[in-house]
């Protein structure tokens, strides 16, 4: 559920026209709902409700902006972060550090300084050599870094290619069949305390049974990690959970389905469960809103030529990802059309033949569930400025972040002398 409807034939978000953002902004622009972000944070929270004091992490590179996380933080959420300027972006929200935790497979020894000097609740661990230096940063900042290991459980997750991570040709995580060696050499290493487990196979998944394999496969781990003198108190269950972008497909699990599944399967573990949701909680509480240029007659059909690009909303370009694509101003007539961006690419489509609302030059439509994974990979290709965003909250609304001057890319060039000369 989110909070954009229509009320007397134009789009709201909340009690906010989008038209009056758009007017006042200008397009494209992205918007938030903060309704929606309160609700989906407690279907979620209600969902495990039958778990003690579980961590929610919200897994910032899913939407980064300053006013979503901080939003999130008054919610009590923590946060999943996967680098050093994720982590200072939760700091700077307000999200504590002992409910964060680093994820990634590419930590550098300064970040590492910088989560340990904060002190984080969790480093999730990828690899030896990881390890290995992590026990070197600590030990030279006279620290304890907790630490879980990131297993690879070789569990497809049903989802596109480009967003699994937990089979074994992906690069994430140690594979399952090595995970007590890992964690024997782990515990020998000084300035780390080894307290965890931490599983994640994918994003947007549609289909629990995967991931219940996968949680299957780690609870098994944890009784044989016991076996071996191991003392497991958390166990990281990552997130993944699908949200429903094209209405003509089969609806996600709902989160009380996955906290259910969840509360059965963990049962007897004896440990802190962490999650780390992020398109479930900002997928739908966010639209890209866009100006038609121009209607332009192809061989076969009208392309809607709209003022966003591949540039603002990656996804589609990237995964062949789905988004509804409504007009702001209601009407009955209907069209089939593509909706293509400006940018010289023929990846800059958003829609193939897709029956849609007829629109016209000058007319709003609104790419839905664009909250996640949507501004955080905005670009700034073909010289274009990054995509603004907005927050809305009731009748009230603020730009959270402006859209830079093109003047002010330019600038950040430099020319070197002997170019001048």
């Amino acid at each position: 559920m989110d909070h954009f409807d229509y009320r007397r034939g134009a789009m709201h978000v909340e009690q906010v026209p989008l038209a009056e953002i758009a007017d006042a902004v200008g397009t494209p622009v992205y918007v938030y709902s903060t309704a929606t972000l309160t609700r989906h944070v407690g279907v979620f929270r209600a969902a495990l409700d039958k778990l003690k004091d579980p961590l929610v992490a919200f897994a910032v590179k899913a939407n980064p902006n300053a006013a979503v996380l901080a939003t999130l933080a008054g919610l009590g959420l923590g946060a999943d972060v996967v680098s050093g300027g994720e982590l200072l972006r939760a700091l700077a929200a307000g999200i504590p550090a002992n409910r964060i935790v680093f994820s990634g497979v590419g930590k550098t020894e300064e970040e590492m300084r910088l989560a340990l000097d904060k002190g984080i609740y969790q480093f999730n661990l990828e690899s030896q050599p990881e390890a290995e230096m992590l026990s070197q940063v600590a030990l030279s900042m006279g620290r304890i870094a907790p630490v879980a290991y990131r297993i690879n459980p070789d569990v497809d997750a049903g989802t596109h290619a480009k967003i699994s991570t937990g089979k074994s040709e992906n690069k994430f995580g140690i594979p399952y069949a090595d995970a007590v060696a890992a964690y024997d050499r782990a515990a020998q290493l000084a300035g780390l305390d080894v307290q965890g487990v931490a599983v994640h196979i994918g994003s947007q998944l549609t289909d629990l049974a995967p991931l219940e394999a996968a949680f299957e496969k780690v609870g098994a781990l944890i009784e044989v990690l016991r076996d071996h003198g191991h003392v497991i108190r958390t166990a990281d269950l990552g997130g993944g959970l699908g949200v429903p972008y094209d209405p003509s497909q089969p609806v996600p699990p709902s989160p009380a389905d996955y906290g259910a599944m969840v509360t059965r399967v963990t049962a007897d573990w004896d440990v802190r469960l962490l999650f780390e949701p992020g398109r479930v909680i900002v997928g739908n509480a966010g639209a890209l809103v866009s100006r038609v240029v121009r209607v332009k007659q192809g061989a076969t059909q009208p392309f809607v030529i709209v003022d966003a690009a591949m540039n603002d909303l990656l996804r589609p370009s990237l995964y062949d990802a789905w988004h509804n694509i409504r007009a702001v101003k209601a009407t009955e007539k209907r069209v089939t059309a593509s909706v293509v961006g400006p940018v010289c690419e023929s990846g800059d489509t958003f829609a193939t033949n897709r029956d849609m609302e007829e629109v016209e030059p000058g007319d709003l439509v609104a790419f839905m569930t664009a909250g996640a994974y949507g501004a955080t990979m905005a670009n700034t290709y073909n010289s274009r400025a990054l995509t603004p965003e907005v927050l809305v909250s009731g009748g009230k609304w603020a730009v959270v972040r402006a859209r830079s001057p093109i003047e002010t890319l330019i600038a950040g060039d430099s020319i070197p002398d002997w170019v001048k000369a």
